[in-house]
């Protein structure tokens, strides 16, 4: 691709004429992957026995290196235990990093309390001058209108109250999360794709430990990575790989409510892929919105015309980053190979096409030029826990404080008090040895909605290591965790937790 260099004018288009077919993909194409052949159709082979090398033995095995995991790999390892921390990517923060979703939702409740704390706060506070961008401690909670207008555009500011929901700089999310976990003594495995599950019953005769299909007790995981197929060995697993494959490899059970067809018009039913540009001129975009709405108006219903998709550029941790978290597509399953291989395709053709429009039309973006396409794809929804206590919308709209709460969330809206996570949804019903944290904890899909956003997969990642923890060190099953005393450790690691009956 020719594509001018960043102090030049955009040309006519990237890939030959405005109107070229490309551009109109949109529109007037069908974005589908070509018909595969069908599931039953395809042929089998039967692969000869095998013994795995076993890697090692830990106490504690976090599979998934995103907030949740990053943060249960720490905290489990505050307590003293051997922990393991294995990654398919080269880096740690996830989808808040690799997936440039670095817009971290609210942390504050609608009065500016800080109730999303803990390992988060702490890495957040550990990035440097410059790579965070958000209001002061003295502005959360402010209801100040020109406060809230300037915030807002920002994402710091919602239902006309300033909170504390900063931007961030990826790449330095990266590096502090891997150096936090480091430090604390985090054995750290990257480039390794958990495949499968080791579960009970399992050791026989001579030691050798046995694959058993059914549910369970899981004790281990099976890799892969570059020096080939090993297992590892675990007390108590942490499933934080956000799409639940854990659990669902040992045969646990879950619940989804993920469409492949596209129906419903929800968020959690779409996959793409985010972009940054750099080059842009933020402050100028910005002021053409607040001094011309009208013709801000005029310009993205174009871009509705014209392309047949527009995505709202958002400020990122500076003001010559802009971070565009879609076009978001839907009808496609994040569990489906040839779905994710589409999207991804698709994604970047949209994002050409975003770059093509806007350095024609847009104040502030005529110098713009591709910063970074996202390297993980944003999933928001395919897998949920079938867990002990999942959290129900009707629980939380009746503002209950579960007796085994393990953290707390911002409510949607200022009609709902702070909302209390049972430990409860983070246990499986069927299985033992494993917990859960990240966007798959037990719930419905409305309190999914916001329960997978960054600060809760924080939230949940520390209570889950912390009971990991607790269970590898006192030899019980993660479902008999004393939830006194999960609580008071989870206090003295700075979790915010309501008084409870």
């Amino acid at each position: 691709m020719n594509a001018a260099p960043p102090h030049e004018p955009a040309p006519e288009s990237y890939f030959g004429s405005a109107g070229s077919d490309l551009f109109t993909a949109g529109k007037d194409r069908d974005q589908r992957r070509s018909p595969a052949p069908s599931r039953s159709a395809v042929a089998t082979i039967t692969e000869p026995a095998r013994e795995t090398p076993v890697h090692e033995e830990t106490d504690v095995l976090v599979v998934g290196g995103g907030p949740a995991g990053t943060a249960a790999a720490i905290a489990a390892r505050r307590l003293g235990q051997r922990v393991t921390l294995v990654e398919r990517y080269g880096d740690l923060g996830g989808l808040s990093a690799g997936g440039l979703v670095i817009w971290i939702d609210r942390m504050t409740d609608w009065e500016g309390v800080p109730v999303i704390a803990g390992v988060g706060v702490e890495l957040l506070d550990r990035l440097p001058d410059g790579a965070l961008a958000g209001p002061g401690p003295d502005l959360w909670g402010s209801k100040d209108p020109d406060q809230v207008a300037y915030w807002r555009e920002r994402l710091s500011a919602f239902r006309e109250t300033v909170c504390r929901s900063p931007m961030i700089d990826p790449e330095w999310l990266k590096i502090v999360s891997h150096e936090t976990a480091v430090d604390a003594g985090v054995r750290v495995l990257l480039h390794s794709w958990v495949v499968d599950t080791i579960t009970e019953p399992g050791t026989s005769a001579d030691g050798v430990i046995a694959v058993d299909d059914g549910p369970g007790v899981v004790r281990g995981v099976i890799f892969e990575s570059k020096q080939g197929r090993r297992a590892i060995l675990a007390r108590v697993v942490v499933d934080t790989t956000g799409d639940l494959d854990v659990v669902a490899r040992a045969g646990g059970a879950f619940v989804t409510d993920a469409r492949s067809d596209g129906a419903g018009g929800n968020v959690q039913q779409c996959v793409n892929t985010a972009f940054t540009w750099s080059g842009v001129d933020m402050r100028r975009w910005l002021d053409f919105k607040r001094r011309d709405p009208e013709g801000h108006r005029d310009l993205m219903a174009r871009g509705r015309d014209q392309l047949g998709f527009v995505d709202t550029p958002h400020v990122g941790w500076r003001d010559d980053v802009v971070v565009f978290m879609g076009p978001r597509l839907a009808g496609y399953s994040g569990l489906d190979v040839e779905d994710l291989s589409v999207v991804e395709l698709e994604s970047r053709r949209r994002m050409v096409a975003h770059l093509d429009f806007f350095r024609r039309y847009a104040p502030g973006f005529e110098q713009a030029w591709i910063m970074l396409a996202a390297p993980q794809i944003g999933v928001r929804m395919t897998r949920r826990l079938a867990g002990l206590h999942p959290l129900a919308t009707e629980e939380w709209r009746a503002g209950m404080r579960h007796p085994d709460e393990v953290g707390v969330s911002p409510s949607p809206s200022q009609k709902y008090a702070t909302i209390s996570v049972p430990y409860g949804a983070l246990v499986p019903t069927q299985l033992d040895g494993v917990l859960v944290g990240g966007r798959h904890v037990a719930s419905d899909a409305p309190t999914q909605a916001f329960m997978r956003e960054i600060p809760q997969c924080w939230m949940t990642g520390q209570a889950a290591g912390t009971a990991a923890a607790l269970a590898a060190a006192t030899g019980v099953e993660p479902r008999d965790v004393d939830v006194t005393d999960l609580r008071a450790e989870l206090g003295r690691q700075g979790v915010y937790l309501h008084e409870v009956p």
